[in-house]
């Protein structure tokens, strides 16, 4: 299967059995030693059939360094030796990236040291103005770029890439935006390039012309007066005469307003960079973000767009994607669906990396669903994604498992969680357990309520209770309207609704439905890409079009700010979406009543009103436990998980779910 992703390619001296490179990734916030736990996790994704492993970021100066960067140094090559075995162990190739912050340093507040950069330019990142470099803190930086890589070549990497992009201290060094220097590092195009070409030709020298060496570059800035498509192809060039044996190609700088990472982009959104830059080099190029399927992944490979690609949170999510794309079981893959709330928003709030879909990444030296002896009768009620997860895992562990669900199918939020703009990769997930579940020996009986009658049949040992969550409906008048609809019954029934509506509550769900009512009537890429290619509308009334709906949407939120429940890393791509869609959020509003269509809330300490055609309720959920009653007067143990048990996403579903099985066995008193 898939035979331009599972060829082999070579890199400098080195021969990789396949296309697929796990990239550099952080992985513990402040954590700049290599523990057991990076080694597990690394592990997994060497074992799971990439070609190579990168490890890193990986600083090696306290003014450079972040708080998600290893750092390697003479008293740490130890342990980074013991890591570039693993990875080897596994049959990947070990590699490592070095990394300097420049300006996005936040050393002053780790530390005390300042960050340098090559002017002193504030960074919206650090919230700090660097120190402009000498020219002796420019060539020291260079010998240390150097010697480290010597290191990691000593320590069995047989690889080492370059960080020279995201608007670190590399990228700050090209950009006209960020290098205002006045010396032989600044102003022209050769000038800005001197240091990383100083720093390709310093660590070939070192560890010679044939050991392998990648620079990992942005294919647009994606920020003003900054360096565009149509500059990078000649930084590339410069790369390569320099000695780079490849390149690899991702998104903007972190203070870009283009969405990097957000299922806001679609899949391999980003190839066409990396194309570009194909175009102008010999050497290979590394495609990256958003390149979810090995579908998606062989045809880059075979039409020429890449030579490689960068399978991140992909193998995050799934450490066995690649083994199972080779051997035809690719419905067996858990995708990732760019949701960034265990990875990237992990990391934005101090927090070790995780998945909301694997609930052993990150966590590999305690997490094991292992096979039992001791067989147990699990009845599993509901089938939400706690539900299918848990009974997935408990029918892997060896149980004889049930699974009841009361509606016609599985899913259950997932359903209407999907329906939202940029959601639909959410639809996965269903796929995922559906076919799991398929295919293992559950007994999956849907339009199956749980009963009294029914825990007789089955007579199970355990019951998981995974009802999830319903609506919650809020104290205020009018609710009985016909006008007025719940949230959930605008994303699973669609129903028509008036030019005008008010959205109350400014949740996570109230921010999705909003969108997804704003969006009504706006051009759809097909007919976008119609009208564009045969110039029959202007480009400035395109993007009009874009944004322009048959709705006007007003969000109302009882709070100070709309959005919570939303990562750090996607809120504020939503909001600049809404903002586009002309949707109005109104805060610190208190709804008092919603009769006839008049909106009646307190704000300020007056009364105010306002009328609208459609209004759509969105005050956040409750604990469905309704059945709670019959599992208990059953007298049969029960755990309750997900959703019912005061969980708020996905992730609380899922990773409740797989604890609750390895928990089988252990006491659980008798109805709780």
């Amino acid at each position: 299967m898939y035979k331009s992703l599972f060829s082999p390619i070579t890199v400098g001296s080195l021969t990789l059995k396949n296309r697929i490179f796990y990239p550099a990734l952080s992985l513990y916030a402040g954590d700049a030693l290599i523990t057991e736990r990076h080694r597990e996790f690394l592990r997994e994704r060497a074992a799971g059939g990439a070609a190579a492993v990168n490890i890193g970021p990986t600083g090696f100066c306290p003014e450079g360094n972040s708080d998600v960067a290893f750092n390697l140094s003479s008293d740490s090559i130890e342990s980074f030796a013991e890591l570039a075995a693993v990875i080897k162990e596994e049959g990947a190739s070990p590699w490592l990236q070095l990394f300097h912050a420049g300006a996005y340093s936040k050393c002053l507040s780790v530390n005390g040291t300042a960050p340098i950069a090559p002017s002193a330019v504030y960074s919206n990142i650090s919230k700090t103005t660097p120190v402009g470099m000498s020219a002796d803190q420019i060539a020291e930086t260079v010998e240390l770029f150097a010697a480290t890589a010597q290191l990691a070549k000593d320590a069995g990497f047989e690889g080492i890439e370059i960080s020279a992009s995201a608007g670190y201290l590399i990228s700050e060094f090209l950009s006209p935006l960020t290098n205002l220097r006045e010396d032989s590092y600044g102003g022209s195009f050769e000038n800005r390039t001197r240091f990383p070409v100083e720093i390709i030709k310093k660590i070939k020298d070192r560890l010679g012309q044939s050991f392998p060496l990648s620079m990992r570059m942005a294919g647009n800035d994606f920020v003003p007066e900054s360096n565009t498509s149509e500059d990078i192809p000649r930084i590339a060039a410069a790369y390569e005469k320099a000695g780079a044996d490849i390149l690899s190609i991702t998104g903007g700088w972190h203070q870009t307003a283009v969405p990097q990472l957000s299922a806001a982009l679609p899949a391999a959104g980003y190839s066409y960079l990396a194309l570009n830059i194909k175009k102008e080099v010999s050497i290979p190029v590394i495609a990256s973000n958003r390149i979810r399927t090995p579908l998606e992944a062989d045809t880059l490979i075979k039409e020429g767009i890449a030579d490689m690609v960068n399978l991140g949170r992909v193998l995050i999510a799934d450490p066995l994607w690649p083994q199972k794309a080779e051997s035809g079981n690719e419905q067996a893959i858990r995708k990732c669906i760019a949701c960034n709330q265990g990875c990237t928003d992990n990391l934005f709030s101090s927090q070790p990396v995780q998945c909301i879909l694997n609930a052993r990444a990150g966590l590999e030296t305690e997490r094991h669903i292992k096979k039992i002896r001791n067989k147990r009768r699990v009845m599993v009620v509901g089938g939400g994604p706690a539900g299918m997860e848990a009974a997935l895992r408990a029918s892997e562990a060896g149980h004889f498992v049930t699974l009841l669900e009361e509606s016609s199918r599985l899913g259950g939020q997932l359903n209407i969680a999907s329906v939202p703009p940029d959601k639909g990769d959410i639809k996965d997930i269903i796929d995922y357990y559906t076919s799991m579940l398929s295919e293992s020996s559950v007994d999956v009986l849907t339009e199956s309520k749980v009963t009294t009658a029914a825990i007789r049949k089955e007579s199970p040992d355990l019951i998981i209770m995974a009802t999830g969550a319903k609506e919650r409906k809020p104290d205020i008048e009018g609710l009985k309207n016909s006008n007025v609809f719940y949230s959930w019954q605008i994303l699973n029934e669609d129903p028509p609704v008036g030019r005008n509506i008010a959205v109350i509550g400014g949740g996570s769900v109230g921010i999705e439905t909003a969108h997804f009512l704003a969006s009504k009537g706006t051009l759809s890429p097909e007919a976008l890409h119609f009208l564009f290619t045969r110039e029959a509308e202007s480009v400035e009334n395109l993007r009009k079009l874009c944004f322009s709906g048959t709705s006007r949407v007003t969000i109302f939120e009882m709070s100070g700010k709309a959005g919570s429940g939303i990562g750090k890393s996607t809120k504020w791509a939503i909001l600049s979406d809404l903002d586009k869609l002309g949707v109005t959020i109104k805060t610190d509003r208190n709804i008092m009543s919603v009769e006839d269509g008049k909106v009646q809330y307190m704000h300020d300490g007056q009364i105010v009103e306002e009328q609208f055609d459609t209004i759509v309720i969105a005050a956040g959920s409750v604990p469905r436990i309704d059945a709670e009653r019959t599992i208990r007067e059953s007298g049969i143990p029960y755990v309750k998980i997900g959703d019912c048990d005061g969980g708020s996403n996905i992730g609380d579903a899922v990773h409740s779910a797989y604890l609750a099985v390895m928990n089988i066995g252990k006491p659980v008193p008798a109805g709780r």
